[in-house]
């Protein structure tokens, strides 16, 4: 058991813990986005919540609605008013509403698709996304994840973690190879992060997307630590590693450092 699932276990005994939350929860992520309609035998199924919790839980959130019933199958599948906790989500957010402005200002000078991103565990989130006219994949959209081992933000902020904290995150990680050229051995995986340490920024190269070449650099806080990435995507096909790497990085470790907190004085000595 990692540690990450052990603290997560120890969070359930609590007896502040709320079981029906919990299973809310379930429901409502058991729509994955592979299953835009789901019957109420496939909820329970899919959740291993029992079929009176599951039916007692999916009225709550059809009632709060949450959830909408679809007259002729009577199926369910979300709701619109989900929308609304990712917009409050994204207007009370710190990190979002400082970047914003030089987010757009790099997709401006770019023209490429340029993104703003943030850690969760062992995955990144797409949290602001500007695309392009050349875009290759506009699947990612604002609420994607992708594994952080095997994206340019994901590296870039692992490689401003203590080794052994970043360590722990790749242990946590699910390796598999998406494509080709994703590095999966986790020896390889800790050599590159000294290396985009030193550089500043962190590339890949048709990782997660065939295709895809992405540049990226860490936001930190006064301590140093990674608060998310800034990253600059572009199709293989318009992408010169001698003419175009050094001058994206620039941009991008620009851009991140705007938005970045300025050192603390004590941090700066230390």
């Amino acid at each position: 058991m990692t540690e990450h699932s052990t603290a997560e276990s120890r969070a359930k005994r609590s007896p502040l813990f709320i079981n029906s939350v919990e299973k809310a929860f379930a429901v409502l992520t058991a729509f994955d986005g592979t299953k835009r309609q789901l019957s109420l035998t496939e909820l329970a199924a899919s959740t291993g919540i029992g079929m009176s919790a599951a039916q007692r839980c999916v009225h709550t959130l059809t009632t709060l609605g949450c959830l909408t019933k679809d007259a002729d199958s009577g199926r369910y599948e979300l709701s619109p008013r989900l929308l609304s906790f990712a917009h409050h989500y994204l207007s009370s957010n710190d990190l979002v509403t400082r970047a914003e402005p030089s987010v757009r200002q790099l997709a401006l000078e770019t023209e490429e698709a340029v993104s703003l991103t943030i850690r969760d565990d062992t995955d990144i989130v797409f949290v602001l996304r500007y695309v392009s006219r050349k875009m290759l994949f506009p699947d990612i959209v604002v609420g994607s994840r992708v594994p952080v081992y095997c994206s340019a933000p994901g590296l870039a902020m692992l490689s401003c973690l203590p080794q052994d904290e970043a360590a722990s995150i790749l242990t946590r990680s699910n390796l598999v190879a998406y494509t080709p050229s994703t590095v999966t051995d986790q020896n390889a995986i800790v050599n590159r992060l000294r290396t985009f340490r030193t550089n500043g920024y962190a590339h890949t190269r048709e990782e997660y997307f065939l295709l895809d070449m992405v540049i990226a650099a860490a936001i930190t806080d006064a301590r140093g630590r990674p608060q998310g990435a800034v990253s600059v995507a572009v199709g293989k096909n318009r992408f010169d590693v001698e003419r175009d790497e050094s001058r994206l990085a620039d941009l991008v470790m620009t851009t991140a450092a705007r938005i970045s907190a300025p050192r603390r004085p004590e941090v700066l000595k230390t």
